[in-house]
């Protein structure tokens, strides 16, 4: 007799699996709650409602449908589909037995996307991992170091390098040159540094891979910059910018002629704020040229040129050169000698808008660097607009973010009272344990008026300076005291992005804007 299991069924339907990466990608259709009861399934909203059948003959039960905008679901796509991790131990034993990396160059496509590879290639999968990794992480640098003992990647979030990965010594030439052959770089060549592009997307995420190779004893270092191409997006009022700060910014960048400086130290995001200024300029009514090393971000409708030194293409004979272009408005990636100020400071008096940047600690700093690189302090005072100078500190996690009174050593560095109450970092699982999630610009800037050209002009120091501009608007230190006691961001975390000298307050300083 054969027995039958009469006990009673669980009826509850298991979860739906995931549609096909690239079937949700060429449809614009996402599985969002795969274990809802009615399946949750996003549209892009230009999307064919038909593929809506086929949706449902996969998920085998009702379905509930969103419609989404274009850039919200690509957001979801990549993801969704881009939550993996890496997993050192498999990728050791895969990459040992690697095969060799002369089939790695063919059909490379110029912007490949990593969620979308049918190549299983042990060293192929690892690379797109890291990549994916590191996006998802919201990166802003890949390091992949050899060592002797150990090949070690590395990423940079929110300013911060933590290792993210660590394989097997013997891997490392591997791995170095299948990043080099998707950047199009002699991987015969180990002997000298090169620089090299990779042009990416995720789930429809534009990405642009800055790679730079250098010889070390252990093998070649590499690092990647991720350049997204959204933050070339960012308006103005993206910034972050205190509310009078923006107006006297946006103020300057209409102005006809002058010079406008942005400052700081190098990831403090200089070119992002100079690419939103150009976005506002960017009507169509003006023509817009840029000399840059390198060019970051490709914008339509402005013309780039890159740096070449090794052709004699430098700052000041690109700069030179889109001067004879008939240009309404021009951006020097960097004043780094006399000839560039010099030609900078002409451009300005002769009817053009000149931005660009200036490696100084603040923003008084950057009026006597460009008098010590021997730009005369009457031509200096008649060209000069704006200077902004700006850090990025890592904002706190909002999730877990602790009440704390101040002690007596933390309330010192900012000029905070004793008992102030201020927020510390926990971490939690929102922020990766960390306690900090993205970063926030703290900033200060200098509008150049009648009386601060006369100080110019009479060759005042930088304290006299300091003093003048800094008794009406904040500086980096009042900047930062205000953002711990709103609970953005931690006191350490002020205390380490600010030099040493920078917390004395002139008399009267304002907390803020």
């Amino acid at each position: 007799m054969v027995e039958r299991d009469i006990s009673p069924k669980d009826t509850t339907p298991g979860p739906v699996a995931p549609l096909p990466y690239a079937f949700a990608k060429r449809h614009s259709v996402l599985i969002l709650d795969g274990a809802a009861p009615e399946v949750m399934v996003a549209l892009r909203d230009d999307a064919d409602p038909a593929v809506l059948t086929e949706v449902r003959r996969h998920a085998g039960r009702a379905i509930a449908v969103r419609f989404l905008p274009t850039k919200e679901f690509e957001a979801r796509l990549g993801e969704t589909y881009g939550s993996g991790g890496i997993d050192s131990g498999v990728m050791s034993g895969e990459l040992e037995g690697a095969a060799d990396l002369g089939a790695l160059s063919d059909g490379i496509p110029d912007a490949a996307d990593l969620l979308d590879t049918n190549d299983d290639a042990p060293v192929i999968r690892l690379i797109n991992g890291i990549l994916a990794e590191a996006i998802r992480r919201g990166a802003s640098d890949i390091h992949v170091e050899p060592f002797e003992t150990a090949l070690v990647v590395r990423l940079r979030v929110d300013g911060v390098l933590t290792e993210a990965l660590r394989l097997p010594a013997k891997v490392a030439p591997l791995v170095t040159s299948r990043i080099k052959v998707m950047a199009r770089l002699d991987i015969a060549e180990r002997r000298i540094p090169q620089d090299g592009r990779i042009g990416l997307t995720l789930g429809g995420r534009q990405l642009d891979v800055r790679v730079s190779t250098l010889p070390a004893r252990g093998g070649e270092r590499v690092v990647m910059r991720i350049l997204d191409k959204e933050q070339a997006e960012l308006g103005l009022g993206d910034l972050g910018l205190p509310s009078d700060l923006l107006a006297h910014f946006a103020e300057a960048i209409t102005e006809p002629n002058g010079i406008i400086l942005v400052t700081g130290p190098t990831g403090s995001g200089k070119t992002t704020t100079l690419y939103s200024g150009l976005r506002m300029l960017n009507d169509g009514q003006r023509n817009v040229l840029t000399v840059e090393d390198p060019v970051e971000y490709a914008v339509d409708g402005i013309g780039q040129t890159q740096v070449n030194t090794k052709v004699g293409m430098s700052f000041a004979a690109g700069l030179r050169a889109i001067l004879r272009q008939d240009p309404d408005v021009v951006m020097v990636g960097e004043i780094r000698d006399h000839e560039t100020a010099e030609i900078a400071v002409q451009a300005s008096l002769t009817g053009h808008l000149v931005l660009s940047t200036v490696h100084t600690n603040d923003a008084v700093g950057a009026i006597t660097r460009l008098r010590d690189l021997g730009v005369e302090p009457f031509l200096l005072a008649s060209s000069l607009r704006l200077v902004m100078a700006q850090r990025l500190v890592r904002a706190l996690c909002q999730a877990c973010a602790q009440p704390h009174s101040a002690s007596a050593a933390e309330a010192a560095p900012l000029g905070l009272d004793t008992e102030t109450t201020i927020y510390v970092a926990k971490g939690c699982n929102q922020c990766g344990g960390s306690g900090f999630r993205g970063r926030v610009g703290i900033f200060e800037m200098i509008r150049v008026d009648q009386s601060l050209r006369d100080l110019m002009l009479a060759g005042a120091d930088e304290g006299v300076i300091a003093r003048h501009v800094f008794s009406r608007m904040p500086n980096l230190s009042s900047s930062a005291r205000r953002l711990v006691m709103e609970g953005r961001t931690t006191v350490a975390e002020a205390v380490r992005i600010l030099r040493k000298d920078s917390t004395t307050e002139p008399e009267n300083a304002p907390v803020g804007a």
